[in-house]
């Protein structure tokens, strides 16, 4: 198995945390020098806080690990697509490359909707690649959708 699949499993066990909590189940997991330094899944609803996405919560778990806001050599492993906010997060936290499981054609800002990692006036550019596991990503958000809308 590649790296890029291990390493977005990972995430996707963190987007499992999410769904048992009844959080939409997106997980993140950031990697330094192959090793996972940080996970983060959704607790929007555990916090009621909008700002608790998966990606936010493992930046700050990766900066308060290695004592520093900036992540260079980092990589984060997200199982959706990044929202404006934790795209323009990912930015500022200096990631070098973020692997995506599926796109969120609604809400993506990482070439969906918009690319707010694309920007020609960001000072700093993050590399991407999309659709590493992307069936197993989009199952998991298809059937919590589907258990959501029978309650």
């Amino acid at each position: 198995m590649e790296n890029k699949e291990k390493y977005m499993k990972e995430a996707l066990k963190e987007a499992q945390k999410a769904y048992e909590a009844l959080e939409i189940p997106i997980g993140a997991v950031i990697v330094k020098d192959g090793k996972i330094i940080a996970r983060g899944h959704n607790q929007k609803e555990e916090k009621q806080d909008t700002t608790m996405h998966a990606e936010i919560i493992a930046i700050k778990k990766a900066s308060k690990k290695l004592g520093a806001w900036r992540l260079n050599g980092c990589e984060m492993y997200i199982t959706l697509e990044p929202c404006p906010m934790c795209a323009g997060a990912i930015v500022n936290a200096r990631l070098d490359k973020i692997y995506i499981g599926t796109m969120d054609e609604k809400n993506g800002a990482c070439g969906s909707v918009t690319d707010v990692l694309e920007d020609y006036k960001q000072n700093y550019k993050v590399e991407k690649e999309n659709g590493i596991c992307q069936k197993k990503c989009e199952e998991i958000l298809k059937q919590f959708f589907k258990e959501l809308r029978k309650k």
